[in-house]
């Protein structure tokens, strides 16, 4: 799955998934089965390595709590 995202959103994003899923005492396969995604696709988003839609994006933040405001 490439090389990782090196930018300031990614390193925002896998640091937010990363605590609210230890937060949650999940693993990252629990996230990604709940999620209905593979575990390496969901782990590829939380290392910073995988740019997810906005679809799979918005499942995991339902799984882990994580409330969009603007």
């Amino acid at each position: 799955m490439g090389s990782k995202l090196d930018t300031p959103a990614s390193k925002d994003l896998s640091k937010l998934l990363t605590e609210a899923r230890e937060k949650a005492g999940f693993t990252q396969a629990q996230v990604a089965e709940k999620s209905g995604m593979h575990v390496q696709y969901y782990a590829g988003i939380e290392q910073g390595r995988v740019n997810p839609s906005w679809d799979k994006l918005y499942s995991i933040f339902k799984v882990l709590k994580i409330k969009l405001s603007y």
